[in-house]
């Protein structure tokens, strides 16, 4: 029988495993925001800050554990303490919240890591190769062909962007897009006669983490005031992105054809001067 609160309830000793439960969950918040920082800044290697990011993860699940047996502590001797189990339990919740949407993610998506709109000839890594080359990182070199069809499975809708502008205007327009984005620019070249083939290398970030993810792209004439974009988004570590680098190719499209289309209107509203009345003839 679960015994009775007495009077006065404040004279009650708090329950040492609601305290333990609530610290744990306050140590696992530290460790999240400690991996984090290792991540994004680079100061260990990539090893060190995952078995931080997953002791955290257990952390946060010991502090629910610690903190249902506390309930049952309370319930049984009256002790004090529900506030702090209330607290390790909405802090637990934020900590695994995001974690158990990715491991929901990584059961749904393929488990690829290499996206591309043009999978049969897919842009290069140059550049990127070179720090693609480190202990651990996956190769520069495309995924091959099941890769391909598990993207055509997945993501049906990515494809090659066709753009009614010049190459040089469609090189423009993504390199600016790219800088709005605030990726890390690792080379960039202009299309050059005769081919006439333009590429941009970057970095980007993935959300929350920030792990890193090499993206290329390659414009190229189609006609003298067509161009066609291929993009390829490829996750330096890991062998599921969960996701993130089509979104990021997707939106990558998205913000292509809608700064063209925007050029394009530019272009087509340029006020025409008004043709010259002809002389008059003046008879005598």
């Amino acid at each position: 029988m679960a015994r009775r609160f007495s009077a006065p309830y404040q004279s009650e000793p708090v329950s040492g495993l609601a305290s333990w439960a609530r610290n744990f969950a306050v140590f696992s918040v530290v460790a999240v925001v400690i991996s984090i920082i290792i991540v994004r800044f680079g100061f260990l290697e990539m090893k060190p800050a995952l078995a931080t990011f997953f002791g955290a993860l257990a952390l946060a699940g010991l502090s629910i554990l610690l903190g249902l047996a506390a309930f049952v502590a309370i319930w049984q001797n009256g002790s004090r303490g529900m506030s702090r189990i209330l607290l390790a339990l909405l802090i637990d919740a934020v900590v695994l919240a995001y974690p158990a949407y990715l491991g929901l993610q990584y059961r749904k998506l393929p488990a690829i890591h290499d996206i591309t709109t043009d999978p049969i000839d897919p842009p290069r890594f140059e550049a990127l190769a070179r720090l693609r080359a480190s202990d651990g990182a996956n190769t520069a070199v495309y995924a091959g062909l099941y890769s391909a069809e598990q993207q055509r499975l997945a993501y049906p809708d990515i494809e090659t962007v066709e753009l009614e502008v010049p190459v040089q205007r469609a090189y423009e327009i993504t390199l600016q897009i790219v800088n709005r984005r605030k990726w890390l620019v690792i080379d960039e070249r202009p299309p050059q006669p005769p081919r006439r083939i333009a590429r941009i290398e970057a970095v980007a970030r993935s959300p929350i983490m920030g792990f890193r993810e090499d993206v290329s792209i390659r414009i190229t004439s189609d006609g003298d005031d067509d161009s066609r974009v291929d993009i390829r988004s490829s996750s330096r570590y890991f062998e599921s992105d969960l996701g993130s680098n089509a979104a990021r190719i997707t939106k990558l499209i998205d913000d292509i054809n809608n700064a063209a289309e925007n050029a394009n209107l530019k272009a087509a509203k340029k006020p025409q001067l008004p043709p010259k009345a002809p002389p008059k003839v003046v008879k005598k």
